[in-house]
């Protein structure tokens, strides 16, 4: 006897597509509603990226810290490690409540004597508007020249006993190419309205009045680096006859002549000695747009600037 279909299994067969379909459509909505949700989470971040948003009084809902501010590179308007960003940074640590003590990360070669007299003066600044806030520089691979310089604003100098510091020096530098242009019978043509507007021109001889005229320049700016030394470490400086000849030390040469007062990490200051072992980092970050307009702009004049004008550096 053979089995005859239901009469209506053309209704309960529609039913089922219907069913399925509907299933399919909702499993469609939830991951289209997924979608959504993660570019929109997308979309924030890009826009936090490019923007970098830097709120005031970040960590005023965090406890009892330790604030940190990095110093890394070269000193100069043009990267991460100028005087602006440094002292904003700097100051929203200060202003904290809750920041038990601020330490300055410094990780740097040196660089433009201006910027670095910028950021040594805004410290002092904030030492004595905080003169309850002690105030620490750990130094890690190197603190040389301009990075010394600001690193004497503080109240203790904590080393690795490998790292680099010192090079309380001036230098201005740049080349010469009259000898290859001579070679070549290259001629060189410039003309200007003032006597000493071409000077120390690449692709000129050397002129002996401006070259002792540059000379005093970067001598005066050396004896303001030495008095900035002089004030920031006091009579912890030994007499050592190489002490301001721009030569470098390492850390345990540098502890033994008073350049530096000890060992230590941003770690073991908080937890030791500010009693604070938990650590946040006050520092500006570079935002995207701001790597872009660098790229593109800011570091082609910065390049150009470098070659038509030169600058002393402490390096």
């Amino acid at each position: 006897m053979e089995n005859n279909p239901s009469p209506n299994w053309e209704r309960q067969a529609l039913e089922h597509l219907l069913l399925e379909n509907l299933k399919e459509s909702r499993k469609a909505r939830r991951w289209k509603a997924v979608l959504r949700v993660l570019t929109l989470v997308a979309m924030i971040g890009v826009i936090l990226s490019v923007f970098d948003f830097h709120l005031p009084g970040r960590g005023m809902g965090v406890e009892k810290h330790t604030a940190m501010v990095t110093l890394e590179g070269e000193i100069s308007s043009s990267s991460m490690a100028n005087a602006l960003d440094i002292n904003s940074s700097l100051v929203s640590a200060f202003e904290n409540e809750h920041s038990a003590g601020v330490v300055l990360r410094i990780n740097s070669p040196g660089g433009s004597p201006v910027q670095a007299g910028m950021i040594n003066d805004e410290i002092h600044r904030l030492r004595k508007l905080y003169p309850n806030k002690p105030f620490y520089v750990v130094v890690e691979d190197i603190c040389a020249s301009g990075g010394y310089y600001v690193a004497v604003a503080g109240d203790q100098i904590l080393v690795d006993k490998a790292s680099l510091v010192g090079s309380i020096g001036v230098i201005m530098e740049g080349f010469g190419f009259t000898g290859l242009m001579d070679k070549l019978g290259v001629t060189r043509r410039m003309i200007t309205s003032g006597s000493n507007k071409g000077m120390l021109d690449p692709f000129s001889k050397e002129n002996p009045k401006q070259v002792e005229m540059v000379k005093t320049m970067i001598d005066e700016i050396h004896q303001q680096f030495i008095a900035v030394v002089k004030e920031g470490r006091g009579t912890r400086l030994k007499d050592a006859p190489d002490l301001f000849s721009g030569r470098i030390w390492n850390g345990e040469q540098a502890v033994k002549i008073g350049l530096v007062d000890g060992y230590g990490t941003v770690e073991s200051v908080a937890r030791d000695i500010f009693k604070a072992p938990d650590i946040l980092d006050y520092t500006m970050k570079e935002n995207f747009a701001e790597r872009v307009a660098k790229r593109f702009g800011a570091e082609a004049g910065a390049a150009a600037g470098k070659v038509l004008v030169k600058t002393p550096d402490l390096k």
